[in-house]
């Protein structure tokens, strides 16, 4: 990826990262699923969004053009960042993270023509329990879609780091074509064989990771499980020790099986 092609014209390949990230816990009441949703509406706000995508932005090397994020009610949160990879100044102000709702006001001012060949940044969160089993589940559904010459893949392990990661999915895809200096047409600018070559060793080494890839499409599809449960990282408001070992067991079994189901897209029955 460092080495630069010689383009004719501009680089318009688009590149679109798009992860599904999942985070199981315990929660053995209804008072502490309801609790355990305050806490993610708290941890995982607008606010605490925004600034993961800021931090995915300036990895990447490309610019902010416009901010917009929401909190919802009863739960959930929601941003989204128009991006460029080019510095850009508008109306006289250094366009940054930092802008908050003056610059949004500031780019709403201008047509919509101007947000078409830009890239973005979004992010939603989907916290939920089960009725029945106290199992609660937190999902964050991040994109990162860029054209021209940067690329969203150097965000990887942030993005895993960001979260409490317990089963990801990674879509990774690039779509249309650009031209070099001969008018050949290059339908990809850089050398991919998996999603995971671009993850920390130290990263994989945590987690079950199976591909299924496209290559003459590029298109790039990557699963991963943790493979450890340390029992107490996954109880809310509730000691390892206040269980009796059986129910640590069956603790254990459903959180597994609920991570499993995740995993595979089915139930377990």
């Amino acid at each position: 990826m460092e080495n630069k092609l010689k383009l004719y014209g501009f680089n318009n390949l688009t590149k679109t990262l798009s992860f599904n990230i999942y985070d199981i816990c315990y929660a053995k009441s209804p008072r502490e699923q309801k609790d355990y949703i305050n806490y993610i509406n708290e941890q995982y706000n607008s606010e605490r969004l925004t600034s993961i995508l800021c931090d995915v932005t300036e990895m990447i090397g490309a610019t902010v053009l416009n901010i917009s994020k929401q909190d919802y009610e009863p739960q959930g949160a929601s941003a989204t960042l128009l991006i460029s990879d080019e510095h850009r100044v508008s109306a006289g102000i250094d366009e940054s993270c930092n802008l908050g709702n003056t610059m949004s006001a500031t780019i709403e001012k201008e047509s919509i023509a101007g947000h078409l060949d830009k890239s973005h940044l979004t992010v939603h969160t989907y916290p939920e329990f089960h009725p029945d089993n106290a199992i609660t589940t937190f999902r964050v559904d991040i994109d990162v879609s860029t054209c021209g010459k940067i690329t969203p893949l150097k965000s990887l392990n942030y993005l895993i780091g960001s979260f409490d990661s317990d089963i990801i999915t990674i879509d990774y895809k690039v779509r249309g074509f650009t031209r070099d200096e001969q008018g050949k047409k290059l339908f990809i600018d850089h050398n991919i064989t998996s999603i995971q070559d671009y993850i920390a060793k130290e990263t994989l080494e945590k987690y079950d990771a199976v591909d299924v890839n496209v290559y003459q499409s590029n298109i790039f599809h990557t699963k991963m499980m943790i493979k450890e449960i340390f029992l107490q990282n996954y109880l809310f408001n509730t000691d390892t020790y206040e269980l009796a070992p059986k129910r640590r067991l069956e603790i254990n079994d459903a959180l597994r099986r609920e991570m499993i189901e995740i995993f595979s897209g089915q139930n377990v029955f």
